[in-house]
């Protein structure tokens, strides 16, 4: 049988955890990692009277990212109880937004490996608490913490524009940099704060005709890893069932699936709600949401330049790699001090190599941002033009900006006080090469000799300088005068 030809398809529904010092209808503290339920009130454990509050600053986060995704904002939406029974919803409904959402028709540009970048549909953005947490590893029976119970999640629903299990994972990279530059999220998978849901389908043409298999949802995914193996592994999954069973969206229902990370596959969960399965009603008690133009205009203001588009600028005006660009965008303190550096005079791949090198693997073992490690951008710029000047070594630049975080003082001082300035007096260092030359004619005369060895023996006598320099003589000057010396 001729192999089949087919278009893999792919929604991504995203639930990112509001970095809100409260819960969403409550006073409760959020906070990750406590002890179990103690987090917890009458209104977010569903007691009985109980009347919710609205988290103004939740909903302020919520439209910011609608607006960084590009939605139409809601001038009017409302609240709805969203009933299902679970043992982590006490209440057993859910405040969430159906028909009303706070955000809609929007898009997100997701980079793609050839340096280009594709633009991914936004279906709805809406406003919700999550759930409790259900425990099932403390023996022969089940759990519930309810410390997340009522926490403001914001739900992001795509379009099924992606067909790629790479394009799924470049879609939730550029989320989490998107809501970690806005502040509305710490966006940390291991804690829960972004989890993933891929909506997966095939599209095969098979004799001219196309059939559509029956959509899986994998849930809460919660790495990367996970997110891509479980869209490849779903593809090739439906269509070995497609060629043994021939189901379609017209014989099978949708389906929800768990990632089972061990043995790298997909468990089926159960046959999917639909809609009218929640018996979805409006809230009674909260009011509706008006959103008028001042309070729009004012959230507004604190949009700031989005990641991709920097990691674009920072390519085009500074001539970075796409690579280089998109490390350094990767963290919204680290990119804002390397644009800040170079704007003081520092250059650009120099500022870049002293921050992706230097600063973020000294800000990863201090379990902090760059900006944290306290280095001025004016401070960084001189580092680089004393590295540049050959003023210090490249080897030197790690030691001064390492001795800069912990308030070492200005880059000159500390090269200065630790004697990390590189010599370039032409004259004092001819004197050097002159007695390396003297004292290794061996190595001369293989140097000039233009054979095998030649490159080695010039490699051995710049050692035999730098040596009698203390290592601070400026290499490229000890090259040109040795080579001038040697009539190379």
């Amino acid at each position: 049988m001729a192999e089949l030809e087919y278009k893999l398809i792919v929604g991504l529904e995203i639930h990112v955890h509001l970095a809100t010092r409260t819960k969403m209808f409550c006073g409760c503290g959020l906070a990750y990692g406590e002890q179990a339920n103690t987090r917890v009130c009458p209104v977010c454990i569903g007691m009985p009277g109980v009347l919710p509050v609205m988290n103004k600053t939740a909903v302020e986060y919520a439209v910011l990212t609608a607006l960084a995704l590009n939605c139409r904002v809601a001038s009017h939406t409302k609240w709805d109880r969203k009933s299902y029974y679970y043992p982590d919803l006490p209440k057993n409904y859910q405040i969430s937004q159906y028909d009303l959402p706070l955000g809609e028709h929007g898009y997100i540009e997701i980079p793609l490996p050839s340096g280009t970048s594709k633009r991914i549909g936004i279906i709805r953005a809406h406003l919700e608490e999550d759930a409790g947490k259900n425990i099932h590893t403390l023996g022969n029976f089940s759990a519930i913490d309810l410390n997340r119970a009522g926490a403001p999640l914001l739900e992001i629903v795509t379009e099924p524009d992606m067909n790629s299990a790479e394009e799924v994972g470049a879609l939730a990279r550029e989320l989490q940099r998107i809501v970690r530059y806005l502040g509305v999220s710490e966006g940390d998978m291991q804690k829960g704060h972004m989890r993933f849901e891929p909506n997966i389908n095939l599209h095969i043409t098979r004799d001219g005709q196309v059939y559509k298999t029956p959509i899986s949802e994998v849930k809460n995914l919660n790495s990367f890893r996970a997110i891509e193996r479980s869209v490849a592994y779903e593809a090739r999954r439906q269509l070995d069932e497609f060629v043994e069973t021939g189901r379609t969206m017209q014989t099978g229902n949708k389906r929800t699936y768990g990632w089972d990370d061990v043995n790298q596959r997909t468990v089926l969960q159960r046959e999917k709600e639909e809609a009218h399965d929640y018996r979805y009603f409006p809230e009674p008690d909260l009011v509706p949401v008006e959103m008028d133009e001042a309070w729009l205009a004012e959230i507004r203001g604190r949009l700031c330049e989005l990641p991709l588009e920097m990691q674009k600028r920072f390519a085009g005006d500074y001539g970075l790699s796409d690579y280089d660009a998109g490390v350094l965008t990767g963290d919204r303190s680290a990119a804002e001090l390397f644009d800040s550096a170079v704007g003081k005079g520092g250059d650009a791949k120099r500022v870049c190599n002293l921050l992706t090198q230097t600063g973020m693997k000294i800000a990863n073992e201090r379990g902090c941002t760059v900006a944290e490690l306290g280095v001025a951008a004016e401070d960084l710029a001189r580092l680089a033009m004393m590295a540049d000047a050959g003023d210090i070594s490249a080897t030197a630049a790690t030691t001064i900006f390492e001795e800069m975080t912990g308030g070492g003082g200005r880059p000159d001082e500390i090269a200065e006080r630790l004697n990390l300035t590189q010599k370039s007096d032409a004259g004092e260092i001819e004197s050097m090469v002159d007695e390396a030359i003297a004292a290794n004619a061996e190595a001369v005369a293989e140097a000039t000799s233009g054979g095998k060895k030649s490159k080695k023996a010039l490699g051995f006598l710049m050692g035999q300088v730098m040596q009698r320099s203390k290592g601070q003589a400026n290499p490229k000057v000890v090259g040109e005068i040795l080579s001038r010396k040697l009539g190379l």
